[in-house]
């Protein structure tokens, strides 16, 4: 049965003490090292941001560092902007303690909760994304899981005790999600009658069926000093440019309060349109589309379809950027501008430009938002409707 989240909130773990990398990474925790700019830890936040429906974020960091990752996130979401509500704890002796100490920080109303190891900078907002649709058809837990390759034995005493079949074995990532509720009673009673387990799940399964879904070969987990490699790897190899164009109507019913990049418009015009009508970022689903030859959004969300009345534009670009993903390219930039007599958006280009990062994964300095007129010529000078106009570079890696 379909229950839709409300209030779902993620909890990035970052308090562990990486004794097995201290050595090979400088004496760096693994949750800090740096990777393309930033360090793993706001890598994982970024993924969650990218993704509609998320609300907020707890950070877990280790007790002596707590106040100083604080600062460092207040910065982080300064200059990029998250979108998100967030909090900040001390983590425990052991990861369950940590999580513990997370869910302690989650709003009473919060209703699923997704727990992410930040050593696993990978992961990509689809695999966030499924694992919320799989709450929201009725799972009360999903994680991610691979197909296990090689044969594993159990072994006592030093000999061959046991040979599991393969085919019944899977190798579980994170991030993996459950009903605020259960994972929070789970939590209770592990800490109750004394359980010991290595993820989340390994509680949950006490209490309630837990679902998988596929997971991404890709989103490994940065443990060893052989992993490092994999922050140094160069996945980058031709730049690609797409186009978006877009324009929307003035009228309507009074039902599509106007939207540009995801923000409202207070007192600007309603338009004519199938979603939501942000032609902003229409036009930027295009532009993305246009990245690898993937067509235009009105054939893959066509106005045709009803399911797709009224959406937000937000759940439909995450859409195109997830088959982005799949086709090897990454968003590297955007240019964006919307044209328009009316309304005056320089109050709102700010917000604006902060919501185009978040949505995108970006920092500032990689999306540009601007807006003009054309000089009361046109049917956008006459007043009669808005269009915008996207510019993406990306970049195709192996």
């Amino acid at each position: 049965m379909e229950r839709p989240l409300k209030n779902p909130w993620g909890i990035i773990l970052a308090a562990g003490s990486g004794t097995r990398l201290a050595e090979a990474a400088g004496g760096v925790r693994k949750q800090f090292l740096e990777y393309r700019g930033a360090p793993l830890f706001w890598h994982s936040a970024r993924t969650f941001a990218r993704v509609a429906g998320m609300r907020g974020l707890v950070f877990v960091f280790p007790p002596a560092l707590a106040d100083e990752m604080e600062k460092r996130v207040r910065q982080y979401d300064k200059s990029e902007g998250l979108g998100l509500k967030w909090v900040a704890c001390a983590g425990g002796e052991r990861r369950q303690d940590s999580v513990k100490n997370g869910l302690d920080r989650l709003p009473a109303d919060c209703d699923a909760v997704l727990v992410h190891d930040s050593a696993r900078p990978f992961a990509s907002a689809r695999l966030t994304a499924e694992l919320l649709d799989a709450l929201n058809r009725g799972a009360r837990g999903a994680i991610p899981a691979v197909e296990v390759t090689d044969t594993v034995k159990r072994v006592r005493g030093g000999v061959v005790a046991e040979t599991p079949d393969r085919a019944e074995l899977r190798a579980v990532q994170t991030p993996q999600a459950f009903e605020a509720a259960l994972l929070r009673e789970a939590h209770e009673r592990a800490l109750a009658e004394g359980w010991e387990v290595t993820d989340d799940a390994g509680m949950v399964e006490r209490l309630a069926d837990v679902a998988v879904i596929p997971g991404e070969r890709g989103n490994v987990k940065i443990t060893t000093p052989e992993d490092l490699k994999r922050l140094a790897e160069a996945r980058v190899t031709t730049p690609c440019v797409g186009w978006g164009y877009d324009v929307h109507r003035y009228g309507g019913t009074g039902d599509r309060p106007m939207r540009l990049g995801g923000v409202p418009i207070p007192g600007g015009p309603e338009v004519v349109a199938h979603s939501d009508g942000d032609v902003l970022l229409h036009a930027l689903a295009d532009a993305v589309l246009g990245l690898f030859g993937g067509g235009d959004i009105g054939r893959h969300f066509p106005d045709t379809d009803e399911k797709f009345s009224g959406m937000d534009s937000a759940v439909l670009l995450r859409e195109v950027l997830t088959m982005a993903e799949a086709a090897g390219v990454r968003v590297v930039h955007a240019d964006l501008t919307v044209i328009a007599q009316t309304p005056r958006l320089a109050p709102h280009a700010d917000q604006i430009a902060k919501n185009l990062c978040r949505l995108l994964g970006l920092e500032p300095t990689r999306v540009n938002f601007k807006a003009t007129t054309e000089e009361k010529l046109g049917f956008t000078g006459e007043k009669k409707g808005i269009k915008a106009v996207a510019s993406v570079t990306g970049l195709r890696e192996l």
